[in-house]
């Protein structure tokens, strides 16, 4: 392998990092508002949002992924952004999952710390951002870490449909121009080890921190 081919794949692990930050931070916005949601005292509100996780769960990210890059074309609108619709599929995807994730830990506080926070005359916003998100926050930190590894690893849809240059996009170019493919997916399957690892690490080691404060 040539420094420039070497240079090709680092591109392309760049591209995965970049696609995997904007996903985790706008996806992580919109699952907080989702998650909220399905905690909502409004029925009409919990019943959308469950249909809004129902419907994204039970779409195939290659499917999201081609509506997001061709839609706008069916409406007479500009091309989008390789970029830009890789991030929009894998964040409305990763919404719904972030906001099942995070309902559930939200439902998982303690019915007395609800109680405890009526009675001090909090309003349900108060209470929601003072005493029932900061305890979710710490339940949610380990599994919303280890999803992120799958954000990383859902990042390679991208190139079957939009042709977004990401980490397997680029060993698959290299491969196609030396027929080497044990040799640039290999590369490719290491450094996504390298960026995925240390996330199952810190996953685990957080979830462990969190067993030993609550026993």
């Amino acid at each position: 392998m040539t420094v420039q081919q070497l240079d090709y794949l680092l591109q392309g692990a760049w591209g995965t990092l970049l696609l995997s930050c904007l996903t985790f931070i706008f996806a992580g916005m919109l699952g907080l508002v989702v998650a909220l949601s399905r905690v909502s005292p409004d029925r009409a509100v919990r019943a959308a949002s469950s249909a809004y996780i129902q419907l994204i769960q039970g779409t195939p990210l290659l499917v999201l992924m081609g509506v997001c890059f061709y839609g706008p074309n069916l409406l007479g609108m500009t091309s989008v952004p390789a970029l830009f619709a890789a991030t929009l599929a894998l964040t409305i995807q990763s919404s719904a999952y972030f906001g099942e994730i995070w309902r559930g830990c939200i439902q998982s506080v303690a019915k007395n710390q609800w109680e405890a926070a009526e009675c001090l005359g909090l309003s349900r916003f108060q209470r929601m951002a003072l005493v029932i998100l900061p305890q979710a926050l710490r339940i949610a930190t380990p599994p919303t870490v280890g999803f992120m590894v799958q954000i990383v690893k859902n990042t390679s849809v991208a190139s079957l449909v939009i042709g977004y240059a990401e980490l397997a996009y680029n060993a698959k170019i290299l491969n196609n121009s030396t027929f080497e493919p044990f040799l640039y997916f290999g590369c490719a399957a290491f450094l996504y080890f390298i960026i995925c690892y240390p996330l199952s690490r810190w996953s685990r080691k957080l979830e462990g921190r969190l067993n030993v404060a609550r026993s």
